[in-house]
């Protein structure tokens, strides 16, 4: 594992709360997109905003897009969310088909995520305190110091006995009784 990931700023997962549950919010706040009128590596993102950018922004009306031309410079897109994160994606050489694949990924998501290290995988704002449970957490203890293979420990726990065990059970206790019985009294 190497150790770029320790000067990333960590934290936890963070969503907008109960976002969708009332209303959805869009987190995606503006998009500007940056290019070179003339160079060729713009080509794509300038066949977006001739043909499908009025579509996108009549289609999503709560994002703000900015055109933003460029001399000399790489074609990129920029966008800023609600929560202040700021992404930048390159265009270099790209189609309009993978603009349009590359907004609606900015549009669902709530932040740059990219540059984020997670401290857990899971997070709650209610923990619990008696600690997290395990499939060993009401198991008897008396496991911990079995020799395995154990055939009394091998049995499934909640298995009803058969007629035959009953049977079995029966007889013994006949013959513990009858034997009971016969045994003279002193």
């Amino acid at each position: 594992m190497s150790n770029k990931t320790l000067f990333l700023k960590s934290g936890f997962i963070k969503t907008p709360l109960q976002n969708g549950i009332g209303r959805y919010v869009c987190q995606l706040q503006r998009i500007t997109l940056k290019f070179c009128k003339n160079h060729g590596a713009s080509k794509g993102l300038r066949d977006f905003i001739e043909n499908d950018m009025l579509d996108f922004a009549k289609q999503y009306p709560g994002i703000v897009v900015y055109v933003k031309p460029r001399r000399h410079r790489s074609p990129c897109i920029a966008a800023e969310y609600l929560n202040g994160d700021k992404e930048t994606i390159s265009c270099h050489n790209i189609t309009r088909e993978e603009i349009l694949k590359w907004l609606n990924l900015l549009r669902t998501q709530s932040g740059n995520s990219k540059d984020f290290r997670l401290r857990k995988l899971w997070h709650t704002d209610s923990p619990s305190i008696q600690g997290p449970w395990t499939p060993f957490t009401f198991r008897n203890s008396k496991t911990n110091l079995a020799e395995f293979p154990n055939k009394e420990l091998s049995k499934p726990v909640f298995l009803p006995k058969s007629a035959t065990e009953e049977l079995i059970e029966l007889f013994q206790e006949q013959q513990i009784s009858s034997a009971d019985k016969t045994e003279p009294t002193k």
